[in-house]
């Protein structure tokens, strides 16, 4: 999954209380998990929640991973 960058004003309050509360490094995932039910389509997430509890469709993904893992690593730079 690829992430973006935001950059949004809150008042200072707030911003103090993540800090405290949160941690600083883990206020970006805290946002994302409060906001994920509200923007992102709730089918997808189910279909995607099927996929991966179907184990030999997450084996076969696995397998195919590390057949071709190698072909990467001996890349040169």
């Amino acid at each position: 999954m690829m992430q973006k960058k935001l950059t949004i004003s809150i008042d200072e309050s707030v911003y103090n209380g993540l800090h405290k509360v949160i941690g600083r490094g883990n206020i970006s995932e805290f946002i994302e998990t409060l906001l994920r039910p509200h923007v992102i389509d709730k089918a997808l997430q189910d279909a995607y929640r099927e996929m991966s509890q179907d184990a030999a469709r997450e084996r076969e993904a696995f397998d195919w991973i590390e057949a071709h893992t190698g072909d990467v690593k001996d890349e040169s730079r």
